[in-house]
């Protein structure tokens, strides 16, 4: 099976950037930054898109190679439903995040950090990503709501990379207690399963030093 080409997600950041449109990377992408280890090709971009910026938007993405529409834009903004850009000449789309989509994913923009990010060709551009504690809490959020054995994988990656100290600023301003209080809001399940991963990685990371 082929893989994903990444190519319409990087050219969609530098857009963003261009046209000064908010936006913060989050999910297994932005983590990936942080220790986690599985490759993965979902991008999940949140933007603040304002009116007043669709249509440059739209424009950076003219037809007939691309597929933009500002209704669709508009209509997933009012519903909080995610909207996308189509590549038609590479069948590539990328899918956006629309900040009035709940859970709303408003305070992993709101402490977005500065990072570099590889792009597939190997060079490296800079892009606004969640900071390691919102992409373990949007993790915590999308297990609740599956199960899926992936976020575990993830989350103790991030937090094995934290406490051997890989990148020693990022463990000296992580915050456990600001996860440990969005665990405590997303239910007693959520909180037991963060506090058991604390342990865990805890225990790894003691074996293993």
């Amino acid at each position: 099976m082929a893989k994903p080409r990444l190519d319409l997600y990087f050219n969609m950041v530098q857009t963003l950037e261009s046209l000064g449109i908010e936006y913060v990377i989050i999910g297994a992408f932005a983590g990936t930054s942080y220790g986690i280890s599985r490759t993965t090709f979902d991008v999940d971009i949140v933007v603040n898109l304002k009116e007043s910026q669709l249509e440059s938007l739209v424009a950076a993405y003219p037809p007939p190679r691309y597929y933009a529409d500002p209704e669709q834009m508009r209509s997933s903004i009012q519903w909080g439903i995610m909207f996308n850009i189509i590549d038609t000449s590479a069948g590539d789309k990328v899918d956006l995040i629309p900040l009035t989509m709940q859970p709303s994913y408003d305070f992993a923009l709101a402490a977005r950090i500065r990072r570099m990010v590889a792009t597939p060709n190997g060079e490296e551009i800079t892009a606004w990503l969640a900071r390691p504690e919102d992409v373990i809490v949007g993790k915590l959020m999308a297990w609740r709501e599956g199960g899926s054995f992936k976020h575990e994988t993830d989350i103790r990656d991030i937090l094995i990379a934290i406490r051997l100290g890989d990148e020693p600023g990022l463990s000296a301003a992580f915050d456990f207690s600001y996860v440990d209080a969005w665990a405590a809001e997303l239910g007693e399940v959520a909180q037991h399963f963060w506090h058991n991963l604390k342990a865990i990685t805890q225990a790894d990371v003691e074996a293993s030093t």
